[in-house]
């Protein structure tokens, strides 16, 4: 890789863990003789130093100072050579974990310094380090070393990033698959497909019987395999996406629809003003929410109306605005007021963009044949998903997130061994593999089979570059970049 910034086996070293008050902090290190160089400031150098990988030395961290004697009347020059070593300055007790390469997360020689978790001691460990011969490491560069050394290939490299950012269990849970190899065994598994396939081809152009063309020559069926199974993975990166982002869910409706109890009665706390007097909110709230697993921003809106208060006009057009950049629109109504015109206008202008129709305050229904808390559709007119809650009392939440779920389009498992793509790099790498594999098999028997093989190559380079067997150096400084220090 050409970027300077990470120069492999240099000893670097990063604060590891979040630089708030707590009750430890770690600070890693990595890199050629970074053993050595930690044990310069270590009270047991030698314990240091013999450690064995995978063990603990209990120490201090500590500075080593020396002053330089000054020539005192009538002592010689050679007196002013001399120097008094004064009581090194104990910065902390510590506890250091020794990993000796290869066998470590990098694959060269690491410690990791638990120390106490106080934002100075911490700083005053990594500035010492920093003083005695390391260098501040990079964003991702420990998860980078690990991948040039071969401990780790780039799916599990990125399911670190991915597991870091996780919001959820679903999504983590997804992440965790990604880095214990599921994605990578089925890159695996396609490429062996694709393999079988040219080296049957391989075979008929050395030895040909008849003329070298498609036609009979070779048996399609593993890549037909293939492309079913790229075909699935591309297609996973849709559910995959929002599991990782986050979906854009914005709660819609006339005034006093019962939008702010809703998010309040979501995410269990009073955090949005509820009043029965309309225009009540005025600008939009929002907070992060798990929706059955699924991570969404969840914005409070204003209400929906014509008015003539220009703050609260400038609500409502904001409202509009999310609306139009929404992965989902909750559009609740009234239960005991129905819909109206202007519901339906909202509804149908809204066509493109996934919505369903909440019916709030369901409990409060009589003589309609709706019962509190039953979930039947009250307008069989509207070919859309429609829930009938109380957010109030708290019901039917259960059934709304279902229906969430349903309306994203997300896979019913969450089951972390089946494998699905976990970044657009990888999604668009995958699709060009796909794209060379499908023209493999549409190309008919006026081609010579030297034109397949160069598509299947192709192939296996696309599937290359998502493992990192094939990766340019621009790429690889993309992926890492979006690391956090000390990662």
């Amino acid at each position: 890789m050409t970027n300077l910034k990470y120069t492999p086996e240099e000893p670097i070293a990063a604060i590891a863990t979040a630089l708030a008050p707590s009750a430890l902090g770690i600070v890693r290190c990595s890199g050629k003789n970074s053993i050595e160089l930690l044990s310069k400031v270590f009270s047991r150098p030698k314990a240091l130093l013999e450690a064995p990988g995978n063990t603990i030395v209990y120490g201090w961290i500590q500075e080593v100072r020396s002053e330089k004697l000054g020539v005192r009347s009538g002592e010689s020059d050679k007196t002013s050579n001399s120097s008094l070593l004064i009581p090194n300055c104990k910065i902390d007790e510590v506890l250091v974990s020794v990993f000796r390469g290869p066998k470590s997360f990098t694959g060269e020689d690491m410690v990791e310094i638990s120390c106490h978790g106080g934002v100075h001691v911490v700083q005053s460990v990594y500035n010492l380090l920093l003083s005695s011969g390391f260098r501040a490491a990079e964003k991702g560069e420990f998860t980078f070393r690990a991948y040039i050394n071969g401990k780790t290939d780039l799916t599990k490299a990125e399911a670190v990033r991915e597991i870091i950012d996780s919001k959820t269990d679903v999504s983590q849970n997804k992440a965790v698959g990604r880095l214990s190899g599921n994605l990578y065994e089925a890159i695996d598994g396609v490429k062996k497909h694709i393999v079988d396939t040219l080296a049957a081809i391989e075979v008929e152009i050395e030895y040909p019987e008849d003329e070298e063309t498609i036609a009979d020559s070779f048996d399609s069926s593993e890549l037909k395999k293939a492309e079913e199974r790229l075909s699935e993975l591309a297609a996973s990166w849709k559910s995959e996406k929002i599991y990782q982002n986050g979906a854009r869910v914005v709660l819609c409706g006339r005034t006093n629809a019962g939008k702010s109890s809703l998010f309040n009665a979501l995410l269990k706390e009073d955090r949005a003003i509820v009043s029965d007097i309309e225009g009540t909110t005025r600008d939009f709230i929002e907070s992060w929410i798990d929706f059955s697993g699924i991570p969404a921003r969840l914005f409070d809106t204003a209400g929906l109306r014509e008015t003539s208060d220009m703050i609260e006009a400038v609500g409502v057009e904001r409202t509009k605005d999310l609306s139009e950049e929404a992965d989902l629109i909750l559009y609740l109504v009234d239960s005991k007021s129905g819909l109206n015109e202007e519901d339906r206008s909202f509804i149908r202008e809204h066509g493109k963009i996934p919505l369903i129709l909440v019916w709030n305050k369901c409990d409060a229904v009589e003589g309609n044949g709706q019962n509190a808390g039953k979930t039947s559709l009250p307008d069989s007119s509207l070919s859309i998903p429609q829930v009938s809650i109380s957010a109030k009392k708290g019901m039917g939440l259960g059934n709304l997130s279902e229906a969430v779920r349903k309306a994203l389009s997300l896979a019913e498992s969450s089951d972390r061994s089946s494998a699905g793509l976990g970044s657009e790099r990888q999604k668009l790498a995958v699709e060009k593999a796909l794209e060379s594999v499908r023209h493999a098999l549409s190309l008919t028997e006026e081609y010579a089979l030297d034109a397949v093989v160069q598509d299947l190559e192709d192939s296996l380079d696309s599937l290359g570059e998502v493992t990192g067997d094939v990766t340019p150096d621009d790429v690889l400084a993309s992926i890492f970049a979006n690391f956090c220090v000390g990662k």
